[in-house]
């Protein structure tokens, strides 16, 4: 089963809370993660079950990146706000240069994350 962390800034909390509704089937047959707030949001406005972390501020961003390096998640969907400057940007940082070392999928908008979701590697090796 993959896993797939869902990650959101809060000005796209909301978008991401509508994609996965969207594809809240799909999503379901995958173990889902996420940074504290984004998962509290998504988990009581899908009915998805949610493995929470931290929240990003408080180090939840760099929990996300240790499953990343330890093989527990396979792919990032991280809706963020490219014009907000964020106070735990170095932590963010990190969070995108491990999903690139460890060559996993990174959606950073809902346009990739429709890629993603509809590919048929999602249920492939």
């Amino acid at each position: 089963m993959k896993a797939v962390a869902l990650i959101a800034h809060d000005s796209c909390k909301d978008a991401l809370v509508e994609w996965c509704l969207g594809h809240r089937e799909q999503l379901s047959r995958y173990k889902l993660w996420a940074t504290g707030t984004t998962g509290s949001v998504v988990a009581k406005k899908s009915g998805l079950t949610i493995n929470k972390v931290l929240s990003g501020p408080l180090g939840g961003d760099l929990q996300i990146g240790s499953k990343i390096v330890s093989g527990e998640i396979d792919i990032l969907i991280f809706f963020w706000d490219p014009l907000a400057s964020q106070p735990h940007d170095p932590d963010i940082k990190a969070l995108l240069r491990v999903a690139a070392l460890k060559n996993i999928p990174v959606a950073t908008n809902r346009a990739t994350a429709d890629f993603l979701i509809a590919s048929p590697l999602m249920d492939g090796k």
